[in-house]
């Protein structure tokens, strides 16, 4: 047997040899319960599944974006100091080029996007720290800045996946059945 196979032979049994090692736990943390995974379970689907009890208004989230947005996204939306957050609303449609900037207006295919970016994310110095009713109002906000929903609409689990985006048919969607 050459040296580099006996090297090889030599590797592979220890390697077997430590599969039973590994599998000994070092007790480190604890078992993860039901409730543990609920607390991180807080995706939305495009069909609003998902959607916590609340609601809010356009009026609501003007406050609310006051407090905890505007020092990044601007006033109304338009910007601010903080060039990665990102412009929130209007944005010219995006057949203009690649490098048109992307707005909840002009990309985003569905409201609830939103509501779970906001949710997850926001505000970027305290993500998770928002209240579903601020969640809510503060996308019933950006709606209405984006002149797609009025601003005495009120936005919940049942109205919010009926907004019908401007870019929602743009999309391809790798997997249509599981919308």
């Amino acid at each position: 047997m050459s040296t580099r196979n006996r090297a090889t032979a030599i590797a592979l049994a220890l390697s077997l040899g430590l599969v039973p090692a590994l599998a000994d736990s070092p007790n480190l943390g604890k078992p993860i319960t039901e409730s543990d995974v609920k607390n991180w379970d807080i995706s939305v689907l495009p069909d609003g599944t998902n959607l916590p009890p609340g609601s809010g208004t356009p009026a609501q989230g003007e406050k609310i974006y006051a407090e905890k947005c505007v020092s990044c996204h601007g006033e109304g939306g338009k910007g601010g100091a903080v060039p990665a957050a990102g412009v929130l609303v209007g944005g010219l449609p995006l057949t203009n080029g690649i490098d048109t900037p992307k707005t909840i207006a002009n990309y985003y295919a569905y409201p609830t996007t939103i509501f779970d970016w906001i949710k997850r994310a926001m505000p970027y110095t305290a993500p998770r720290s928002l209240s579903d009713d601020e969640v809510y109002s503060l996308v019933a906000y950006i709606l209405s800045l984006n002149k797609l929903i009025g601003e005495n609409d009120t936005m919940d689990a049942k109205t919010l996946p009926k907004v019908k985006m401007p870019n929602r048919d743009n999309f391809i969607m790798p997997y249509p059945d599981r919308i």
